[in-house]
């Protein structure tokens, strides 16, 4: 069965608490409270699943969401609309299958009717290769950079024309 995607449910959560984990630190770790208040109060979250279960999923934030992040924060500094990629991430079984793809593309759909550029960060420090090229093939430029984690992570803050 080919993926489809759809809302994420309640019942996800956990999956995708795994999932999340498993790929730190391309992303920040969260808890199943952070899961739970993104249920709550993202612009978009949503999961690809295949016939063995959720196997991706994408975040996604826009401006006046009261989220702590620093990243999110730069975007909401320097812009006055946006479509936010909080966070990605694809299980193992499904790396290489135009998951992240498909979720983007998604992203970008739903929010193209409200709003002109998808923002979105990647960890130059530690070093992501692999996410700054799939994000340079979606045609995603670096708009600024930063240091978080008290220096621990620099990140570069990326933007894309939708």
């Amino acid at each position: 069965m080919p993926p489809t995607l759809r809302d994420v449910r309640s019942e996800d959560l956990d999956t995708v608490l795994f999932l999340n984990e498993s790929v730190v630190p391309a992303v920040n770790s969260l808890t199943p409270a952070d899961l739970a208040w993104f249920a709550r109060h993202a612009a978009y979250f949503r999961v690809a699943e295949d016939d063995r279960g959720v196997v991706a999923f994408l975040i996604g934030l826009r401006p006046g969401t009261d989220y702590g992040s620093l990243n999110y924060r730069w975007f909401c500094s320097h812009y006055d609309d946006f479509a936010y990629v909080d966070r990605v991430a694809v299980a193992e079984r499904g790396r290489r299958a135009g998951l992240a793809t498909l979720l983007y593309d998604d992203f970008a759909e739903r929010m193209s009717a409200d709003v002109d550029v998808m923002t979105c960060e990647v960890n130059l420090e530690p070093p992501n290769p692999g996410s700054l090229r799939f994000h340079e093939r979606r045609g995603f430029r670096q708009v600024g950079s930063q240091a978080t984690e008290g220096g621990t992570k620099v990140v570069a803050l990326l933007e894309c024309a939708l």
